[in-house]
Order: structure tokens, then C-alpha cells, then sequence
């Protein structure tokens, strides 16, 4: 009886536990093309729910008292866009002259150029005690960012180019692997 007790209240320890188990002993399941295609449930079934199911959580009022924060949202714009850049920029000028590897120069600026991943930036901003509210509305924010410079771009050929690019990464890395 207590163990069932036990499990209960793990149950997401279970799980992960179990997924972990039949990927190992059944690897052809989650592969590229494979059964459950996740090429497209995860990239984009998955994030969709999640960020569904984190909307549905957000009370009105403090969706709309988190957007009304300018100033704040002002910051973050110039310091993602701006400072940060010009830091890691500067960062790999300096390390240009050393003796480190072109590529991993490469995969510096690639990083710096890179958001956060969400998971993490909710996560750590739950644990220092931080305005969720406000880290979803700017999430929300940068998905319309995105969203717009695809639409922007996709008839321009520059899409296609960052398109080309990210295949010649994927194909790059598997070299390393």
C-alpha cells in the first residue's frame, strides 16, 4: 500500500523513468521519421502545448500589468539587441587573436547570438522568486518577433539563406559527433 502511495506522488519520476527505459530498449521509436515524428511533435506540437498550457496559467490583470512595464521592456530590448552583442562581439576580437580554433570563435558568436532556452529562463526566474507574468509576456513578445521577421523575410531569399545555413550547421555538427 505505501508504494502505491509512493507512486502517486511520483508519478512524473515514473514516467520519465519508463520513457527513458523504452528509448533504450527501443531507439527506432524516436528517431527521425520514425513513429512518432519528432521532427513535428516536437518541435512544434510540443512547444505549442507548453506554452499553451503556461498561457492558461497567467491571470488577466497580471498579463496586462506585466505588458504595461515599457521602461523595463525597454531595457531588455537593448540589452538582448544591443549590449549584449557588442559585449561578445568585443569578447571574440579579443579571442581572435589568440590561438583558439576558428570554429569554436564560431560557435561563440552563434551562442551569443542565441536567447535563453524558455524552460530554464522560467525555471530560474521561479527560483530567485522573479515576475513570471513578465518573463511570459516578453516570451510572448519574442515569438511575435520571430514570427514577423520569418514573414518579413520569406520572400526575400534571406530566409532561405538562414535556412541553408542551419542545415550546414546540423550537417557540420554531425561530423563532431
Amino acid at each position: 500500500m505505501r508504494l502505491l502511495e509512493r507512486m502517486r506522488k511520483e508519478w512524473f519520476m515514473m514516467g520519465i523513468v519508463l520513457a527513458i527505459a523504452g528509448a533504450k530498449l527501443e531507439p527506432s521509436v524516436g528517431v527521425n521519421g520514425g513513429p512518432l515524428k519528432p521532427e513535428i511533435t516536437v518541435s512544434y506540437i510540443a512547444v505549442a502545448t507548453i506554452f499553451f498550457n503556461s498561457g492558461l496559467s497567467l491571470k488577466t490583470e497580471e498579463l496586462t500589468s506585466a505588458l504595461v512595464h515599457i521602461k523595463l521592456h525597454l531595457f531588455i530590448q537593448i540589452f538582448t539587441l544591443a549590449f549584449f552583442p557588442a559585449t561578445i562581439w568585443l569578447f571574440l576580437q579579443l579571442l581572435s587573436i589568440t590561438p583558439i580554433n576558428e570554429w569554436l570563435l564560431k560557435g561563440l558568436q552563434t551562442v551569443g547570438c542565441m536567447p535563453p532556452p524558455v524552460s530554464s529562463a522560467v525555471i530560474l526566474t521561479k527560483a530567485v522568486g522573479g515576475n513570471e507574468c513578465l518573463l511570459k509576456s516578453r516570451m510572448v513578445e519574442e515569438a511575435v518577433k520571430v514570427v514577423g521577421f520569418w514573414i518579413c523575410f520569406e520572400g526575400t531569399g534571406y530566409a532561405d539563406e538562414l535556412n541553408m545555413r542551419e542545415r550546414r550547421v546540423k550537417t557540420d555538427s554531425k561530423v563532431f559527433h
